[in-house]
């Protein structure tokens, strides 16, 4: 099944996108299957995206309803974050 099309799936916003997936998987995975490969630029000014998946790296840290510095691997998607 292609990421969004079932009618139990959550959303929530990235950039001022709205992005749906099923339940249960990661904010990165839910953002990889949306189209979306930079999640942030770095200090160097070099873009940011998923780089090991398993929390290590810390190339997919994202802000969160306020918090910044979330690693996007590790969290949960969840409905409106």
């Amino acid at each position: 099944m292609k990421l969004g099309t079932s009618n139990t799936d959550i959303s929530f916003r990235f950039e001022g996108r709205e992005i749906s997936c099923p339940p249960g998987i990661s904010l990165a995975a839910a953002l990889a299957g949306a189209g979306e490969s930079v999640f942030g630029i770095g200090p160097n000014g070099e873009t940011r995206g998923i780089f090991c998946g398993m929390g290590v790296c810390q190339e997919c840290r994202v802000g969160v309803n306020g918090q910044h510095g979330i690693r996007a691997c590790m969290t949960a998607a969840e409905e409106g974050l």
